[in-house]
């Protein structure tokens, strides 16, 4: 159902804050149980056309989609139904499960589900761009372990040298959270967009709604159980106003640059981003070829002052890197974000970036320069094993956390894989398939009431 549907005295079983891989995965398990389910989304359900003001508007709008840290790091996430899943690359990273068994999780079980249920695959040759070819063949030459990625992409679906997965696809090829809201609210789910949650309601120490403001109106939904997945920085605020202040602090956010390379015989060399890439592991280091629409390459361009590369793109072949970077920073009450990069990340991004222009030269690139450095996949600002849980449960009953805050350290890797197999054990948790605390069978013990 959408807003228009909900009725005064509805009841609901969870009340699901965020449609981001998290909130998504655990609306549609829970809806396709009977489940009376509530999502509640800051951003819009506008259809996704692969448009540049579509981007504009869910990302890069100051404060809300394009956040600045107090180092100058600009980082894009996307307020919208599916969140940073509408505008990602789609690469699938396996998750680090050695990560979680300190705290006694086993993701086996939910990442053999997840892998039956959406795609999860190299792409096929006819859809490698001629960048990611050369990036792979340069990288080989020289000895690194270069592979073609995982990604979440129908491949009968994908158009070669389409280049609009960072504007979102318009052809259903790039499979996003939106699929999972799509099936939860045919499952008898109710979403309610631009309805942005302050705080979570509690009561004797136990979670009973939230308050979430609408048209510049509070108003309060009550549920049975809450879920707060509003991603690393929106959860943490939400959180600190809930009664936990100490969310937010010590966190990752994964810094990443890009290296540019002129290459003879690429043309504009368009291709999905995230084709093939290098894993240095042991260095916390991720590179990838990454090819971008001609508007974002003048952005990035733009911003160090290369006036003259910004209008030029053809044979160009651009490479990220994003390294793990070390813990630390906080994010106060008002949302500012205070994290500096440590002289390790320093080191990190130079030596990423050395590489990368390694690969570049063997590949016959002519002119090398590099953008500034930007910040992605915020994480770690609930952390499990401190701020929830093994089950994902804070410290007050029938609250719940599910997004890229609760992983337990530094990543370095795109999350959502490791977010929706998290998401799987959660929903298996509420429904009481695993000890206690699953939901009732009977509805949530209020609905939707305005302030007074």
């Amino acid at each position: 159902m959408t807003s228009a549907d909900v009725r005064a005295g509805h009841e609901f079983a969870a009340v699901i804050v965020g449609s981001g891989p998290g909130g998504a995965t655990v609306a549609r398990e829970l809806a396709r149980k009977g489940k009376d389910v509530l999502i509640l989304e800051w951003g819009d359900f506008d259809p996704v056309r692969g448009k540049v003001f579509e981007t504009v508007r869910r990302a890069l709008i100051p404060g809300k989609g394009l956040l600045l840290t107090d180092g100058f790091l600009g980082m894009i996430r996307a307020i919208t139904t599916g969140g940073s899943s509408v505008i990602y690359c789609a690469t699938a990273f396996d998750p680090p499960s050695a990560m979680f068994l300190p705290n006694g999780v086993d993701l086996g079980k939910e990442i053999a589900e997840l892998r039956r249920e959406i795609p999860i695959a190299p792409l096929e040759d006819r859809l490698v761009g001629p960048g990611p070819r050369r990036f792979f063949e340069s990288a080989s030459a020289l000895g690194y372990d270069a592979r073609r990625l995982n990604k979440f992409i129908y491949q009968e679906r994908c158009r070669p040298s389409c280049q609009l997965c960072s504007y979102g696809c318009p052809y259903g090829a790039k499979w996003n959270a939106r699929f999972f809201v799509d099936d939860a609210i045919k499952a008898g789910a109710t979403i309610i967009n631009h309805s942005r949650v302050t705080r979570v309601l509690s009561d004797g120490g136990r979670a009973v709604g939230v308050v979430y403001r609408k048209e510049g109106l509070e108003k309060r939904a009550y549920a049975k159980k809450v879920i707060i997945s509003a991603g690393g920085i929106g959860t943490p605020l939400i959180l600190k106003e809930s009664g936990i202040p100490e969310a937010g602090r010590d966190f990752f956010f994964d810094p990443l640059v890009f290296v540019f390379g002129r290459i003879r015989g690429l043309d504009e060399g368009r291709a999905v981003p995230m084709t093939t890439g290098v894993h240095l592991e042991e260095d916390g280091i991720v590179m990838t070829d990454f090819n971008m629409p001609k508007i974002l390459k003048i952005g990035f361009d733009a911003e160090v002052l290369g006036i003259r590369q910004a209008f030029s793109y053809k044979d160009v072949l651009p490479v990220m890197i994003k390294i793990r970077d070390d813990l630390g920073g906080r994010l106060t009450r008002r949302g500012s974000i205070r994290k500096p990069l440590t002289r390790a990340d320093k080191m990190r991004l130079q030596k990423g970036s050395e590489h990368a222009s390694r690969i570049l030269r063997k590949a016959g690139a002519k002119e090398i320069y590099k953008s500034w450095v930007f910040a992605a996949h915020p994480g770690g600002t609930a952390k499990m094993g401190e701020l929830v849980d093994s089950n994902l449960k804070t410290r007050f009953e029938d609250l719940y956390v599910c997004d890229c805050s609760v992983m337990p350290q530094e990543m370095g890797i795109p999350p959502t894989f490791t977010i929706l197999a998290l998401a799987k054990r959660l929903s298996a948790h509420l429904l009481g398939k695993e000890g206690s605390g699953g939901i009732a069978q009977e509805a949530g013990r209020a609905g939707i009431r305005e302030m007074p």
